[in-house]
């Protein structure tokens, strides 16, 4: 770049001069006497004076030299400045660029010192975090295998004194097992007496239960025999001529709410019988026990109409 500005300059001081050359030439070379050419005029004819010839001087051409040449060099001057500085603002940035480069070289060594510095920390992290897990391995293993022995002696320890608990045990349980035999035998053979005791009371009580039983259950199947006999006679209708001193045996089946669901005729007078069974069927329902037992007993009814006058 300094190159450029310098070769830039030296073009520009040699166009100057070359200028300047040729303006001094023309000034002395140059023709300062001239004519008017006379101008027609229709009317008047008018006459121009010459022009003087005018002599330059010397003096003001020189001064006029020597201000050219101060300007030159005012402008040389000016553009050694500017050039001066234009390559020191070079220089400057050239420095700052080296000084940045040097900068941005020390922070990369840093930088990598910093690195290499981190991978060897990390590596010996590492390997001493390996060291630690290997020997958290090994403590560990060992607490294990002393765990292992001393859960072994413990075992041993333990299979036997329960052994020991298990003999003595034994011992308490056949002697238990002796007396217990002893104790069951005995309260076999009481219970035996009592339950037969017991068997053959609870046999009278029960036969005499059921005989109570028995015996009540007729009572009812039979009171209830006389009310179904006196429904019956309340809807039959009696002929004197034809059923005086005839009687009928009906079978009659009830259900449970002593609903007449059939009455067929077992024997007897076929009047009687006929009326009987009208009369049967006339009431729909007849009375009955609620006590199922005695239901059951009276499900199928035996019933014998006697017409009375």
């Amino acid at each position: 770049m300094q190159k450029y500005y310098r070769t830039t300059f030296i073009k520009a001081i040699w166009l100057s001069v070359i200028l300047h050359i040729g303006l001094i030439a023309v000034l002395f070379m140059g023709d300062f006497s001239s004519k008017t050419k006379p101008k027609k005029n229709t009317s008047v004819a008018q006459e121009v004076k010459p022009i003087e010839a005018t002599i330059v001087d010397s003096a003001k051409l020189q001064k006029a030299i020597n201000k050219i040449k101060k300007q030159k060099a005012d402008d040389k001057a000016d553009e050694k400045r500017r050039i001066d500085k234009i390559e020191k603002r070079a220089n400057d940035a050239k420095k700052r660029r080296a000084k940045e480069e040097a900068r941005i070289k020390k922070l990369e060594k840093q930088r990598k010192v910093k690195e290499q510095e981190k991978k060897r920390a990390d590596k010996a992290a590492k390997e001493s975090k390996v060291k630690a897990a290997k020997a958290e391995k090994i403590r560990k293993q060992k607490e294990q295998e002393k765990k292992k022995a001393e859960d072994a002696a413990a075992q041993a320890r333990s299979k036997r004194l329960e052994a020991e608990a298990a003999t003595k045990k034994a011992d308490e349980l056949r002697k238990k097992q002796v007396e217990e035999r002893k104790r069951r035998e005995k309260a076999a053979a009481d219970k035996a007496v009592q339950e037969k005791l017991l068997a053959d009371q609870m046999a009278v009580e029960m036969a005499t239960r059921n005989k109570a039983r028995q015996q009540q259950m007729m009572s009812e199947v039979q009171r209830f025999g006389a009310l179904i006999t006196s429904v019956i006679d309340q809807n039959m209708i009696n002929d004197r001529s034809t059923m005086e001193g005839k009687s009928c045996k009906l079978m009659i089946s009830l259900a449970p709410s002593g609903f007449v669901t059939q009455a067929r005729v077992v024997s007897g007078d076929a009047v009687v019988c006929e009326a009987g069974k009208r009369a049967v069927y006339k009431a729909g329902t007849l009375p009955v026990s609620k006590d199922p037992e005695i239901f059951n007993k009276m499900r199928n009814i035996s019933v014998t109409v006697e017409p009375e006058f």
